[in-house]
């Protein structure tokens, strides 16, 4: 960390002229951006291990990158960006004369967060229980998991990079990144005003995702109400992370045909099989001449239905991915991050994975490489910090 005084870590240093008012997103709020607002373009994730064991070394930092926070979802840089030719930077400097770019920046909490070293035990929501071995997991323990996370999204990729590097300097000697995710292409609506996106298997996205205008589903299904047993959490929801390698050359020999049935829609229109538009009934009692299922029983959107699960929806806000070559098959290790927010992950994602990964036909396609799980706090109010219920 660069000093325990948070106003002076992050002085706020000169403002960028180009920044117009109208790309910013507020910072605080009842719930944390980055959430319910509209889905950015870009990702910059990290997940953090800490390695002090010390309460007050945690709550100086989250006050610290707040302070950043503050700044930067403004526009402006944490700090001088000119200072002693001898002394490093402040701030990185790369994001500098940028816009906003709609920069929000969500901060979530690792079940490991309440191990006992900063007396949390008694704090530990039931919901954040450990995710349990799901049913196609091949987790690579060094993408998966972590203390906190930052999540990054924004619509200009330097800036939200920008945002998790200086959260990671500021950091530096409480906090050290244990894994970091960079995505492109949002692949889900989190708007009414939003079109769906295609993933990188060509397919529409999310079609059915909770908005944020339906306040009725983000109550029910996202923001954890006045049941929630821990009140630091009241307003907040759970991140469930997920990277998920996709076999795109395999894929890319798959028969049109056989892709649609393996997803349950067409590939062109985004329409469920056996309807002609995108946003029509999904239709699980429909058969053909044969009396098949229209929509096959091992579709991805027959299992994902929330009539197949209990009447369970969660809200997605992933990004594609790609991170070079497999070094082993030679083939391109890309995806989908999947992320998901939800108020309670037992009954939303571990359940819908459960299903999902028994019998799914995208199966033979896909492969979940990396897993986090994060309790999401509400939102900041003016003058606090992240984490302020929990570790105040």
């Amino acid at each position: 960390m660069l000093g325990r005084d948070d106003t002076q870590a992050v002085s706020g240093g000169p403002t960028a002229t180009s920044t117009p008012p109208s790309a910013a997103v507020p910072f605080t709020g009842a719930h944390q951006a980055g959430i319910a607002t509209p889905a950015q373009d870009r990702l910059a994730m990290a997940a953090f291990d800490l390695s002090t064991s010390s309460r007050d070394d945690v709550v100086a930092m989250l006050r610290t990158w707040t302070a950043a926070a503050t700044l930067m979802v403004q526009g402006r840089p944490v700090g001088d960006v000119e200072n002693a030719p001898l002394a490093p930077a402040v701030d990185t400097g790369e994001a500098y004369g940028l816009a906003p770019a709609s920069l929000t920046l969500t901060v979530g909490f690792g079940p490991s967060m309440f191990d006992g070293r900063y007396g949390l035990g008694s704090r530990r929501p039931a919901a954040l229980a450990d995710l349990p071995q799901l049913p196609g997991d091949d987790l690579d323990p060094d993408l998966s998991g972590g203390d906190l996370v930052v999540q990054a999204c924004a619509d200009d990729p330097q800036v939200a990079f920008h945002a998790v590097r200086n959260l990671a300097r500021l950091g530096r000697g409480t906090a050290a990144v244990r894994w970091f995710q960079l995505g492109f292409g949002r692949t889900s609506s989190t708007s009414s005003a939003q079109v769906t996106p295609r993933n990188l298997q060509g397919f529409k996205d999310g079609t059915n995702n909770i908005v944020a205008e339906d306040a009725a589903a983000m109550d029910s299904f996202v923001w954890v109400g006045d049941e929630g047993e821990q009140a630091w959490m009241r307003g907040g929801t759970y991140m469930v992370t997920r990277r998920i390698r996709m076999f795109i050359e395999a894929w890319d020999r798959d028969s049109f045909g056989d892709q649609e049935s393996v997803i349950g829609r067409h590939k062109i229109s985004g329409a469920p099989l056996g309807a002609q538009a995108e946003h029509d009934a999904v239709d699980l009692t429909a058969v053909d001449a044969q009396g098949h299922p229209v929509i096959p029983a091992t579709a991805h959107i027959r299992l994902a239905a929330p009539s197949n699960n209990g009447g369970q929806r969660i809200l997605r806000r992933g990004y594609s991915f790609t991170d070079g070559i497999d070094p082993v098959t030679g083939e391109l290790d890309a995806g989908l991050f999947f992320i998901c927010f939800q108020r309670d992950p037992r009954d939303g994602f571990v359940a819908l994975q459960r299903q999902l990964g028994a019998h799914d036909a995208l199966n033979e396609y896909i492969r979940h490489t990396g897993s986090g799980l994060f309790a999401c706090p509400p939102g900041v109010a003016t003058g606090g910090w992240w984490g302020q219920g929990l570790l105040g």
